[in-house]
């Protein structure tokens, strides 16, 4: 018994020494781990079966690779991606969102569809996960409303700006905006509107079609806007679907040299892709010019593409593979500067714990918001360029190469910048020197749709409109400015002639026909009031240019006198011989007088002493002094001066 007790004794003080030493020591070995993970697991979003899904999925597998390789950046932790396919749908995008998150994950990459990024950006924002997309390029994801998405590739409002001072160029007034109707496109369009309204640029017609729409809807659609009046045409679709709109257009013959086509970044990525530039596809591009993202050549770029023993990537290639070690340094330094990995449920998800959806498995990162803090001042160089990030969570130094599609490739004819705008020098060359030091402004020729190399005019004359609707005052006075007649214009008069001419010296026919409106009681503010309405296109006649009616219209330049004289009375002088003293005034006479005896004086003081000329009885003397002064004026003096 004594033994046993004994025993029982020893057993409870090692129960006792191992709960303490347990109690102490499971803590630090949880909180070590967490800052210390030996696994830190990334989700990826994109779709696989896409044209940038099959350029940025290599590259973000290489990523991987890469950092798990190298040393310096997490050392004894590994990089766990999770790739998830949202096979190009904002539904099953949300729903492997939803899955992803289930895996907690310290951060998201992707997507490369911005209509899904929308989607997303409400759970991460709940959830404190960063993401990190390489491919969402709509302007309106870059607001306070998402603090957690960040950009890594380049924000559309700058390509559009890109296009705007291209327009602007080439000195465009009015475009068509040929655009797929989706969040992504309809919000880059609007920032394209807002950017050639500061160029005095309108867009003319939006012609938009549905996400994944047949072929005779395209057609239907270009046919409608070929029987419009401009011939500049801005497309920005998906890259899975615009080649296409080309195939159609040649089709239509709206690929000659009456037309100009500019296309977005999409295109150069289809092309990009192609191992081998399809001819046939080629031959449906001809004279393009085409917007391609900005990556500079370096040592890092020729490397990645060595891996791959080909060149055929895009750039959102390119930005994705920059995407993954933009993750792994910002954890790097979170960890260094004593971030750790846990989880924590969100309240608001247990208020429906009763839901069948499980959403009670999904869990918010407490580190959230200081890893989203480290990824903004991260600061590297990529095989994109640099990657560093502005105040308004955009890349720094935006830059697009402008690409000339002819033959079987395409050709850059200069750069674009926000620093320099349109360029022939390289963007790392523009900022490199002081704005007023870089030349702007400049491009290198342009082959057009049609082998032309002469700049397209951009509008024709619509098929399908209407005439110019000219308005004319019919009155019965002044039948010399405008009057009614029985010609086929239907009216004659000087202002007539006037207008016809002017018509005439334009290189294109127009169209017009003349209303003639009113009678002798004609209120002419009316009718300048319904020319500003647009009830009529313009108004031609005897119309007075006044101060009040240039607020609402404009007018030409008067080509006639407006008719106001002065009438006054004009009396005839008769002409006299003595006309020639009318300016010499009495005060004149005066002056001149004095100006004969000072002169004569001062003569006289001179050669009276020397001068026996100047001598004489006091009567002789003065006679003498005003004769000398007189005469003088003539030379005509008799006395000879001595003195100097």
């Amino acid at each position: 018994m004594f033994v046993f007790w004994v025993w029982r004794i020893v057993i409870k003080a090692r129960v006792v020494v191992f709960a303490l030493f347990f109690g102490v020591w499971m803590p630090l070995g949880v909180i070590g781990a967490s800052r210390n993970t030996s696994v830190v697991n990334v989700g990826v979003l994109f779709t696989h079966d896409s044209v940038i899904g099959r350029s940025a999925q290599p590259a973000i597998l290489a990523a991987m690779d890469d950092v798990n390789a190298d040393n310096s950046v997490l050392p004894g932790t590994k990089l766990n991606l999770i790739l998830h396919d949202t096979n190009c749908s904002g539904f099953l995008g949300t729903v492997e969102a939803l899955r992803l998150m289930e895996d907690e994950v310290v951060a998201a990459i992707g997507p490369q569809s911005s209509n899904i990024a929308h989607f997303i950006s409400h759970i991460i924002n709940e959830l404190h996960i960063p993401l990190l997309s390489f491919g969402a390029t709509d302007p309106t994801l870059t607001t306070p409303y998402y603090p957690y998405f960040v950009r890594t590739t380049q924000n559309d409002y700058f390509q559009m700006n890109a296009i705007a001072d291209f327009i602007d160029h080439f000195g465009w007034r009015e475009v068509i905006a040929i655009f797929v109707d989706d969040d992504n496109a309809r919000n880059g369009i609007s920032a394209l509107n807002d950017a050639l309204a500061k160029k005095r640029v309108r867009i003319s017609y939006k012609a938009t079609f549905s996400p994944g729409s047949p072929t005779s809807v395209i057609n239907d659609l270009l046919v409608s806007v070929n029987l419009m009046e401009s011939r500049v045409y801005i497309v920005h679709v998906n890259p899975d679907t615009g080649l296409s709109i080309f195939s159609i257009a040649k089709k239509l013959e709206m690929m000659n040299s009456d037309y100009v086509w500019i296309a977005t970044d999409w295109l150069p990525s289809i092309l990009d892709s192609f191992e081998t530039n399809n001819p046939d596809v080629m031959n449906h591009l001809q004279g393009i010019v085409a917007l391609r993202h900005h990556t500079p050549d370096s040592n890092l770029k020729k490397n990645f593409a060595s891996k791959w023993n080909t060149t055929s990537f895009n750039s959102y290639a390119l930005y994705a593979y920059d995407s993954v070690w933009l993750a792994a340094r910002a954890l790097h330094t979170f960890f260094q500067e004593g971030g750790n990995v846990s989880f924590s449920n969100d309240p608001k998800l247990h208020e429906i714990n009763g839901s069948k959806l499980q959403l009670t498995s999904l869990r918010v990162f407490n580190g959230g918001e200081q890893l989203l803090e480290t990824i903004k001042r991260t600061k590297f160089r990529g095989v994109s360029g640099l990657v560093q990030f502005g105040d308004d969570r955009n890349l720094i130094h935006p830059a697009y190469d402008i690409m000339n599609i002819g033959g079987t490739g395409m050709r850059r004819i200069g750069y674009w910048t926000n620093y320099s705008g349109l360029s022939t020098m390289t963007p790392e060359s523009s900022y490199s020197k002081p704005l007023n030091a870089t030349p702007n402004g400049h491009l290198y020729t342009v082959i057009w749709p049609g082998e032309a190399t002469a700049v397209p005019r951009g509008w024709v004359f619509p098929h399908n409109g209407k005439p110019l609707q000219i308005v004319v005052p019919n009155r019965v006075s002044y039948k010399a400015f405008v009057t009614k007649d029985k010609s086929p214009l239907g009216v004659k008069g000087y202002c007539i002639d006037v207008f016809e001419a002017a018509i005439n010296l334009l290189p294109y026919p127009v169209p017009h026909a003349y209303i003639l409106k009113g009678d002798d009681s004609l209120d002419y503010n009316n009718l300048v009031y319904d020319v500003s309405q647009k009830r009529y296109d313009a108004a031609v006649g005897d119309i007075m240019i006044v101060t009040n009616r240039t607020k609402y219209v404009d007018f030409t330049q008067p080509f006639m006198e407006s008719g106001l004289v002065v009438v006054t009375v004009v009396k005839e002088k008769k002409s006299s011989p003595w006309a020639f003293l009318s300016p010499f005034t009495v005060p004149m006479w005066a002056v001149t007088a004095i100006l004969f005896v000072f002169v004569g004086a001062v003569v006289w003081i001179l050669e009276h002493r020397s001068n026996e000329e100047f001598r004489g009885s006091p009567r002789q003397q003065i006679i003498t002094v005003f004769w000398f002064s007189f005469s003088t004026m003539f030379f005509s003096h008799k006395e000879n001066t001595c003195s100097s």
